[in-house]
C-alpha cells in the first residue's frame, strides 16, 4: 500500500501497480479479516484505512460497518484512489477515498478503528505516521496495523533465486529510507506511544499452490525498476530471477511463504 511519507516507493504504480494490490488483496484479505475481528471491527465503526490503494481492504470493512458506519480510506496515489472510488461505485458501497497521508492527517479523533497493512516498512519516519494514525482515533479507539519482516520469508527446498530476491528488495527499501523487517519493532513502538490493552500476533503465510504461490515473482517484478535504478542488478539478472522463482512454484513438492507478518493492535488511551 502507498503513503506519501518521505519516502520513495519502491513498488511500481498506476495501472501496474493496481493489478499487483489486487492480488495481494485477495491473498492476504483471511489473515487480515481475522484481525480485524479480533480488533473489534463490526456494524456502525467510522473507520480509516491508511495507505489504502485500491481499496481492497477498505472495501471489505466497509462492507462490515455499513450502513451506520462510515469508512474512509487515504493514500497517495491518486491512480488508486480512482480506481477504488470505481469499485465502491459497482459495490453499491459509500466509502471516502481522499489523498492524504499518515503523518500529516488532518482528521483528529474521529475514527473507531484506524487500520495500516505494509505502509509504516516503506516509511522513514515511520514512529511520525504512527503517531498520525493514533491522532485520527478518538479516545478508545483502535489502531491496527499490520507489516512484515522480510528476512523470515523461507522456501523449501532451498531455492536460490528466491533468497537473491528477498536480498534485493531488502536493499532497495532501505536505500529508499524504508525498514523492511519493521515487523519486530512494532509491539514496541505501540507501547512507547502510550497505548492500552496492546494485542500481538505474527502470522506466516505459506503455499505449495495457488496465488500466494506466485507473490514473490510478481513482487520481483514490481521492484524491478527501483532495482535497476539503485544498481543493484540488471534487467537480465532479474528476469532470471523471476524465471527461477516461478519455475521453482511450479514445482508441487516446494512451498514457498510470504514475509513474516507481525499484526498489532491497541486503543488510544483516555
Amino acid at each position: 500500500m502507498t503513503s506519501p511519507d518521505k519516502y520513495d516507493y519502491v513498488l511500481r504504480g498506476g495501472d501496474l501497480g493496481a493489478e499487483r494490490l489486487s492480488l495481494l488483496g485477495s491473498v492476504k484479505w483471511p489473515t487480515t479479516k481475522t484481525l480485524l475481528d479480533r480488533a473489534g471491527l463490526r456494524p456502525g465503526l467510522r473507520c480509516l484505512d491508511v495507505g489504502c490503494g485500491i481499496g481492497t481492504v477498505s472495501l471489505r470493512m466497509a462492507e462490515a460497518v455499513l450502513p451506520l458506519g462510515r469508512v474512509t480510506g487515504i493514500d497517495i496515489d491518486e491512480h488508486c484512489l480512482g480506481l477504488a472510488r470505481s469499485a465502491a461505485q459497482q459495490l453499491g458501497l459509500d466509502v471516502e477515498f481522499k489523498v492524504g497521508c499518515a503523518s500529516n492527517l488532518q482528521d483528529c479523533a474521529l475514527y473507531d478503528l484506524v487500520f495500516g497493512r505494509f505502509l509504516l516498512t516503506h516509511l522513514s519516519e515511520a514512529d511520525k505516521a504512527l503517531q498520525g494514525m493514533i491522532r485520527a482515533a478518538r479516545q478508545g479507539g483502535v489502531v491496527v496495523v499490520e507489516d512484515i519482516q522480510f528476512t523470515g520469508h523461507f522456501s523449501h527446498p532451498a531455492c536460490p533465486a528466491f533468497d537473491k530476491y528477498v536480498s534485493l528488495y531488502q536493499q532497495v527499501v532501505q536505500r529508499r529510507g524504508g525498514d523492511p523487517n519493521i515487523g519486530p519493532r512494532l509491539l514496541g513502538m505501540f507501547l512507547d506511544a502510550g497505548l492500552n490493552d496492546v494485542g500481538f500476533e505474527v502470522i506466516q503465510p505459506t503455499y505449495r499452490d495457488g496465488t500466494g504461490k506466485q507473490m514473490a515473482a510478481v513482487t520481483m517484478e514490481h521492484i524491478r525498476e527501483a532495482v535497476v535504478g539503485a544498481g543493484l542488478a540488471s534487467d537480465e539478472e532479474i528476469n532470471e530471477v523471476i524465471h527461477e522463482i516461478n519455475a521453482f512454484a511450479c514445482d508441487p513438492r516446494t512451498v514457498l511463504s510470504l514475509p513474516r507478518i507481525f499484526q498489532v493492535w491497541g486503543k488510544r488511551p483516555h
